[in-house]
């Protein structure tokens, strides 16, 4: 008796390591573990705005030239790009020593295309002053518009006092609003097709008569033959200053995924290479390679099956389709067996019904994301005369009943 409970016992205890191994092996398989140089990332999803991966993302940091963006933004938002600027004496004498500029002149005329592109490709700092003065007429009331943006893109940790990045104590931002920033920009046609040039030639103008303003993009990610190059990268904008160091939001496309990453903070490795290209890769390959745009549900699929009430015996029960093809980015190991919808149908569904109307909604919530597409009705479902008569009927009878109780009551009154 003893010998088999000795026996027993260490049957259970091999059995628990087996199944503790298997949970182990499980979780290390379905989360790859990522290093990075900057203190502070992000890596989002474009589509759906999913977090695939985040390390203190909302720490205040300083953003540098990641700023431009923003400025950017406004520019798009409120100006025609063949309208004309004029450089300022202020918007050359405001940018310190050191700092990035597009040698413009003093008086220059230049359209507000021109300046967008040496703002975004070569991060022109003066470029910035002359589209803030331009728009708002002052960098001070121009930086109200870039935080009154900020806030209402959702920027809860975000402050501008200029419209370059130029290093000011109070102009800071986190990983996580230069993402909401970013992804906003992206969705306008003019900033995209700019952040992806390789470079730009600044043309002659009305001060300026040479054809040497000639830059390549500071995005290192984009150009072919260095070893920071990374073939999917779409943009978007580089930034340093020594306090802030190398700093980049960066997105990057690959077949039907769209991913955006921010990177604050770095600096070089022991041998000089870019720590912010190596985290962009890392966290870009990681998304690439860990996650896949998955079809949940598909369009004409049956979502779920319905009587109506008051449909004839032929055609009462109704199928429910999806309306469109729910997609979601998700991990590669996901099990869609184990995700469950919730349908939401119209308060009254009775016949007469036509093929196609729509009859609710379906919703999948993964992580905190609504995927959600309508549910509609797969064929005409015609109304029965004998369920509209006895309603009807019913209906009288309610009606009878409900003025004879009034009666009953003057009755009692007299």
């Amino acid at each position: 008796m003893k010998k088999n409970c000795i026996r027993n016992f260490f049957k259970l205890l091999f059995l628990t390591f087996i199944f503790m191994l298997g949970i182990n092996n499980t979780c290390f398989a379905s989360s790859e573990e990522i290093t990075t140089y900057s203190p502070a990332c992000i890596l989002i999803d474009l589509n759906s705005d999913r977090i695939l991966y985040s390390k203190n993302e909302n720490e205040k940091m300083y953003p540098a030239s990641t700023t431009k963006v923003m400025t950017a933004i406004l520019t798009v938002e409120n100006c025609d790009l063949d309208g004309l600027a004029t450089v300022s004496a202020n918007a050359i004498s405001s940018i310190p020593d050191g700092y990035t500029t597009a040698n413009l002149q003093e008086g220059e005329l230049l359209t507000v295309e021109q300046l967008l592109n040496v703002l975004l490709i070569h991060s022109a700092n003066e470029a910035a002053v002359v589209l803030a003065e331009h728009i708002a007429g002052s960098v001070e009331a121009f930086s109200d518009m870039m935080n009154n943006k900020a806030l209402e893109l959702g920027c809860t940790n975000t402050h501008f006092v200029n419209p370059n990045g130029i290093h000011d104590e109070n102009h800071y931002s986190t990983a996580y609003d230069l993402s909401l920033i970013g992804k906003y920009a992206m969705q306008f046609d003019e900033i995209k097709n700019i952040v992806s040039k390789t470079s730009y030639a600044l043309g002659t103008t009305n001060k300026y008569d040479k054809t040497d303003r000639i830059f390549s993009n500071t995005n290192d990610l984009l150009h072919e033959g260095l070893a920071t190059y990374y073939p999917y990268t779409t943009g978007l904008k580089t930034g340093y200053t020594d306090p802030a160091q190398s700093c980049i939001i960066a997105t990057a496309s690959k077949d039907d995924i769209s991913l955006l990453c921010v990177v604050l903070h770095d600096e070089r490795t022991e041998d000089g290479q870019s720590q912010r290209a190596i985290d962009c890769k890392r966290l870009f390959d990681y998304g690439f390679n860990s996650y896949s745009m998955q079809t949940i549900a598909k369009k004409d699929d049956v979502a779920l099956d319905v009587t109506i009430l008051n449909g004839t015996l032929e055609t009462r029960s109704l199928s429910l389709l999806y309306q469109d093809n729910i997609n979601a980015l998700l991990p590669n190991d996901t099990d869609l067996s184990n995700i469950f919808p919730t349908s939401v149908l119209k308060t009254s569904v009775f016949a007469p019904i036509s093929a196609g109307d729509v009859i609710g909604t379906i919703t999948y919530n993964i992580d905190g994301i609504d995927y959600s597409t309508n549910l509609i009705a797969s064929h005409d479902v015609v109304e029965t005369e004998v369920i509209s008569i006895v309603i009807k009927i019913f209906i009288i009878i309610i009606v009878l009943l409900i003025f004879a109780k009034i009666v009953r009551m003057i009755y009692k009154k007299k």
